[in-house]
């Protein structure tokens, strides 16, 4: 059985891809079981002994000057997580709720938050065995954490609120009566505990992560496809003037594309056709670099992230219990509003590129790539999806870190709204792998209008497998579904693993 064994730290974006997609079971390491129980007798003994501890024996945000003590402690765990159940939106697909359970269960496994273990062996039951809560897209302001999509997580653990347990949508009681997962009372801290906290900015922003890093390989070999289409100057690409500019994303670019482009004939020495191309083939070490860069960013503030404590009030070992600001999404926020301009470039210099293979004034190929124009349209509309795209997409990469609305009485009076930059940046990713996909396809079309030439040696790979489940567009066809299998090409991971056991693509 394949397993991720959580610490609190260590944990890395494979594990995630592998909890999210690919049903890897999770457990805990003895170590943090008994970093787990040592937090808990700390609150064991505040409770016990009546002290005055934020979150702990009083109320939360505002209400912390309001004492609550005995047996209220229990109503007030439980109440926190219905009350702030309040949720709204589409519900997060399956892979975004594991992710959130997994990560919050990392956080608490750290040892620094005060729950019963039991509580936290039920959280990773549930993620074992499938049961999989009900959580809305919207209502979070990324401070103090995530609270009401992670209060929508807690729900079906003290049998309440929805879960998806194998295909089906039930309620919290039935679907972890089906699964034969305990139904948990929360006691002191507890609830808090599990909802204080940037877990669901970051699994969705995580999530945005891993696709976008496969992106920027692909929209390399991408360009490098249209550099061949368009018979494109490869001098651009000399290390030599990379290595006066050394950014590291734009040196491993413009290494990328020589790897992708060997042995081929297709592209072209200045002056051979034209002295320079346009900006769009010209400058993709620049433009795809620059992405790079700020995506290999973003990946160390997601791996810092992923393995800190990101609750509050946090308990020590040596018995403090301090209240500070962990739960502020800030770091991610700005991360993913980062991320999200960053995937966004990569759509707007590919939608570049499509226009200069449809358009047959930039080019000395066919009228929208297609023979007898005019009774065909060819790749016309092609370049108008990408398009509205590219613009969706302009108006996403908008920032969401740059706005804040004091809550809370204003005690709560600066938030990250990091969810909503997290939520942003994945549409934005998915929106870019279409333009890539539509890119690549006109490619392969226009290559197929030249005769005689060599494609080079990762390039010919790709050609072989897109031409293996899309071909020739000879006349007009039902462009969509000709679009989704070219899409699914570069989603299913096929033409990247195919081209690296040729030449290595790196970012």
């Amino acid at each position: 059985m394949k397993t991720v064994n959580l610490k609190g730290e260590g944990l890395t974006l494979d594990d995630i891809i592998n909890v999210a997609y690919n049903d890897y079971k999770v457990c805990l390491t003895e170590d943090a079981r008994e970093k787990v129980k040592k937090s808990r007798a700390i609150v064991d003994d505040i409770v016990d002994k009546n002290k005055i501890v934020y979150g702990i024996t009083t109320g939360f945000g505002k209400f912390s000057d309001v004492t609550i003590t005995g047996e209220q402690c229990k109503t007030l765990q439980r109440n926190l997580i219905i009350s702030h159940a309040c949720g709204v939106g589409r519900k997060f697909p399956k892979e975004v709720v594991r992710t959130i359970m997994l990560l919050r269960a990392n956080n608490l496994a750290k040892g620094y938050s005060g729950i019963r273990l039991s509580v936290l062996e039920t959280l990773l039951d549930m993620l074992n065995k499938g049961v999989h809560p009900s959580i809305p897209e919207k209502g979070s302001l990324g401070a103090s954490g995530d609270l009401a999509p992670l209060a929508h997580m807690v729900l079906p653990m003290l049998g309440e609120g929805e879960a998806e347990f194998q295909g089906e949508i039930l309620s919290g009681k039935e679907a972890m009566e089906k699964a034969g997962v305990s139904q948990v009372e929360l006691v002191a801290k507890e609830g808090l505990a599990l909802i204080n906290g940037t877990q669901v900015m970051t699994s969705v922003g995580s999530l945005a992560l891993y696709k976008a890093i496969e992106l920027l390989k692909l929209s390399d070999i991408t360009a490098a496809m249209t550099i061949e289409a368009l018979r494109g100057i490869k001098d651009a690409f000399d290390p030599r003037v990379h290595e006066v500019r050394p950014h590291k994303g734009q040196v491993q670019t413009a290494k990328n594309i020589l790897a992708l482009l060997d042995g081929s004939s297709f592209a072209t020495r200045q002056g051979e056709l034209r002295v320079q191309d346009a900006y769009a083939l010209r400058c993709v070490p620049q433009v795809h670099g620059a992405s790079k860069d700020a995506i290999n960013y973003v990946k160390e503030r997601v791996e810092t992230e992923i393995n800190s404590v990101t609750d509050n009030p946090i308990v020590f070992e040596n018995g403090d219990v301090i209240s500070g600001g962990n739960f502020h999404g800030q770091p991610m926020a700005l991360s993913f509003d980062f991320l999200g301009i960053a995937a966004s470039e990569i759509a707007n210099i590919s939608e570049r590129r499509l226009e200069r293979l449809v358009n047959y004034q930039l080019n000395d190929l066919p009228p929208f790539l297609v023979k007898n124009g005019g009774l065909n349209s060819g790749f016309m509309i092609t370049q108008y999806a990408a398009a509205a795209l590219v613009s969706e997409n302009k108006v996403l990469a908008h920032p969401a870190s740059v706005d804040s609305i004091p809550s809370s009485a204003n005690q709560e009076d600066h938030v990250s709204m990091g969810t909503i930059a997290a939520r942003k940046s994945l549409e934005i990713v998915n929106n870019v792998t279409r333009v890539l996909a539509t890119e690549l396809m006109a490619a392969c079309q226009a290559i197929d209008f030249r005769d005689g030439l060599k494609l080079g040696k990762g390039t010919q790979e790709v050609y072989n497998i897109v031409r293996s489940k899309v071909g020739f567009i000879e006349e007009d066809t039902v462009m969509y579904k000709e679009l989704d299998k070219c899409e699914e090409l570069l989603t299913s991971g096929e033409i990247l693993k195919a081209v690296e056991e040729k030449v290595k693509v790196e970012i």
